[in-house]
């Protein structure tokens, strides 16, 4: 295992092929689960700041699937303005409110996988701890380059980017 790191509030470590990260949210474990598993709320969180995700098809079940896109609309990202970045997950179990697993991969606007970049197997644990909730993120991979592959392209900074879009749905009261 390596030794923990923390990016903003956000700890990350890797254990063999897997890349965890763990975040504490001031929300109820009900309350951040269902921004995972609501379409409209998710479109409004994910993907780093600056970015405005959509949901092309989007079914929360086992077997289901979500393809989306996420667009920069920020001008001030530079050569990232206007550029997309497209995903497509097969949720492959639910177990509301405690856990997502499902597999993540960098696609075309079909569902095509990207040619290159690595699939991710997922596993999304929603802790309760009081009224909060602890969410850990292991990421499992085929190798440990692809993990370095991943962190290269900034995953850590991109995820703790857009916990801090969550963060806000949560004050706001979703």
């Amino acid at each position: 295992m390596s030794e923990k790191q923390m990016f903003d509030k956000l700890v990350y470590y890797t254990e063999g092929n897997n890349l965890v990260v763990e975040r504490r949210f001031e929300a109820a474990q009900e309350t951040v689960f269902k921004a995972f598993s609501d379409a409209h709320l998710l479109e409004a969180w994910w993907g780093p700041e600056g970015w405005q995700t959509t949901n092309a098809r989007f079914e929360f079940k086992p077997g289901g699937v979500w393809h989306y896109c996420m667009r920069c609309t920020d001008e001030n990202q530079g050569e990232f303005f206007g550029q997309e970045s497209w995903g497509f997950a097969v949720y492959k179990k639910i177990t509301v409110p405690e856990e997502i697993v499902y597999t993540d991969s960098f696609a075309d606007e079909l569902g095509n996988a990207q040619a290159g970049m690595p699939e991710i197997h997922i596993t999304a644990a929603f802790k309760a701890d009081g009224q909060q909730t602890i969410l850990q993120f292991i990421s499992a991979f085929a190798s440990e380059e692809a993990i370095q592959q991943i962190v290269e392209m900034g995953f850590v900074q991109g995820t703790e980017s857009q916990f801090r879009r969550l963060d806000k749905l949560l004050e706001n009261g979703l």
